[in-house]
């Protein structure tokens, strides 16, 4: 899943953004406000990280913005300030959640998991069809009980189709979310990975719907 992270701090901002990659995030990382807005216009993100003290325009009036266009997009804040009003204009302006710096990187990557999942209107932690359950926390997938490996890229990809589960997910949408903006993607390298989640986890999961996306389902194809 595709995460905006918006941080000015380049220390700050280079460690988050280096270990939500290792969570299996693909994090598209600035460093102002108005960059934000302007990312936020053109493309879609499964959770937004959002600091308050950014220049060219901060964080609260980012998330007014956002929330002015019915963007219902996850955020989690992240600041500094440790002043009660200020968590409270948060919350009230559409924060999903709010940490304070300085903060538990294992506990941002948790965080974003329990706002992605309500955002997909699924509060378990586990998500399963048929024989496949996959756990997000720990990044596993298993078959029938049985451990079965995957890819990083793989893994990411099977985690949008089971969140979407019995419905039509786009070519786009898909490549949006498993692809950052500085990654060099072949035309073909979806159908590369649906493949192998195919070889590995039975051909009948996942169904293409031709000229449109695919489709994660537990009952055979016709």
């Amino acid at each position: 899943m595709r995460i905006l992270l918006v941080e000015d701090d380049r220390l700050l901002g280079d460690g988050l953004a280096a270990g939500l990659n290792q969570a299996g995030y693909a994090v598209e990382w600035l460093r102002d406000g108005e960059a934000a807005v302007a990312a936020l216009s053109a493309e879609s993100f499964a959770a937004v990280v959002l600091d308050l003290g950014l220049p060219r325009r901060d964080g609260l009036s980012v998330l007014q913005w956002l929330r002015g266009r019915h963007d219902a997009t996850p955020v989690l804040i992240l600041t500094a300030r440790d002043q009660l009003e200020d968590k409270v204009r948060g919350l009230d302006l559409g924060a999903d959640d709010y940490v304070l710096k300085p903060f538990d990187l294992d506990e941002i990557a948790a965080r974003l998991r329990a706002l992605v999942r309500r955002a997909h209107g699924r509060p378990e932690p586990v998500l399963t069809l048929g024989e496949i359950e996959l756990n997000p926390a720990a990044r596993t997938v298993s078959r029938a009980g049985v451990l079965v490996e995957l890819t990083p890229r793989e893994f990411g990809l099977l985690h949008l189709l089971l969140q979407n589960a019995g419905r039509v997910v786009t070519r786009r949408a898909l490549e949006e979310q498993l692809y950052t903006w500085n990654d060099a993607v072949d035309s073909n390298a979806l159908e590369v990975h649906i493949h192998h989640l195919r070889k590995k986890l039975g051909g009948d999961l996942i169904r293409t719907v031709r000229g449109v996306g695919y489709l994660a389902s537990a009952a055979p194809r016709p």
